[in-house]
């Protein structure tokens, strides 16, 4: 039921490439296979959404430009990535990517590309606090990306997830991310 708008979206995603088909069918069989899968509280892993920003959006502008891309700097993984985060049981998965991106960039003029998805990838993320009671173990993210368009340059400043936040070349993207999942991302914003 409440999973079935995902999985009917995951079923029409043409992956870039043969790792990103696999992630997308792992994806599938995990969403099929776990009804609390919105629900971070599942600690084998749980789905997320994201949202990767580019600027300027092309609807607006008619003069060529490469694209910057939107990275934060996430506080707790000291790391450079696309905004996005926990669906806590909303099973709107591009709402929650909307939301998560304006939480945390503070854009609030974001136009979605296609309401397709943009890029499928699963994550590990580290166990913290072990050994307390806040403790959360070692568990995966099923990333559920949706690209977007804004022309607005001004960020939010620090918030309590993210150190920071930059527009970015997307040569500098991947420089400052150092993972595949970015490059294949910029690789996709280049077609």
């Amino acid at each position: 039921m409440h999973r079935q708008p995902l999985l009917q979206l995951l079923r029409q995603h043409v992956p870039a490439d043969a790792n990103e088909a696999a992630m997308t069918a792992q994806t599938i069989a995990f969403v099929e296979a776990n009804p609390a899968c919105f629900e971070r509280s599942l600690q084998t892993g749980h789905v997320t959404g994201s949202a990767w920003i580019l600027s300027p959006d092309p609807s607006t502008t008619n003069v060529p430009e490469e694209p910057k891309a939107l990275l934060i700097h996430h506080r707790k993984l000291d790391r450079w990535f696309q905004p996005g985060g926990h669906a806590d049981g909303n099973p709107d998965v591009q709402a929650v990517a909307r939301q998560e991106a304006e939480e945390e960039t503070g854009l609030t003029n974001l136009r979605l590309a296609s309401p397709q998805i943009f890029d499928v990838d699963i994550h590990p993320i580290p166990a913290r606090n072990e050994g307390t009671a806040d403790a959360i173990p070692a568990h995966l993210h099923y990333d559920i990306r949706f690209q977007y368009f804004s022309n607005d340059q001004i960020l939010l400043g620090e918030n309590r997830e993210v150190k920071n936040t930059q527009w970015v070349t997307l040569d500098e993207a991947e420089r400052l991310s150092d993972s595949e999942s970015i490059s294949r991302m910029v690789r996709k914003s280049r077609i």
